[in-house]
């Protein structure tokens, strides 16, 4: 197993089911344009689990950018952190944790976040994120317009 960076069209579009594990209300084609188009506006990055097996699907997936809040200063965000169904409990997503969090430290960030939905659906993902050192230091709050 080993973490890549997903740049080609190719290595986004086996990125593409993975992530729709979480971003369910997503077609494949709006999954893949939005991640074309933050690649190219925003800075963000796929990283994928390569389990060396071309044939079967990328188990986990996370998307994420580098921001810069008075709050916090350098901030590596976690956008997403999916894994497919049958993939979950086999130590993926916190390898990509891992590996997240070691990117943020070689940009020198001061620190690592992500908004986590807050419904039972997500607590395995909670429980991944305190075990990983993660606080719970505030609400998000929403307007859809």
């Amino acid at each position: 197993m080993t973490i890549k960076i997903a740049t080609t069209d190719a290595e986004i579009e086996r990125c593409i089911p993975a992530m729709l594990a979480l971003r369910s209300h997503l077609t494949p084609a709006e999954a893949f344009d939005r991640i074309r188009s933050q690649q190219q506006t925003d800075g963000f990055v796929l990283a994928y689990i390569d389990t060396g097996n071309p044939d079967e699907p990328i188990p986990a997936v996370t998307g994420y950018r580098y921001l810069n809040f008075l709050y916090s200063g350098k901030t590596l965000y976690i956008d997403d952190l999916s894994t497919l169904p049958e993939a979950r409990g086999k130590g993926y997503a916190g390898a990509l944790v891992d590996f997240i969090i070691d990117q943020a430290q070689q940009a020198g960030c001061q620190c690592v976040s992500l908004d986590s939905g807050q419904n039972p659906a997500r607590y395995d993902a909670h429980r991944l994120y305190l075990n990983k050192r993660f606080n719970i230091v505030s609400h998000h709050f929403k307007l859809d317009l």
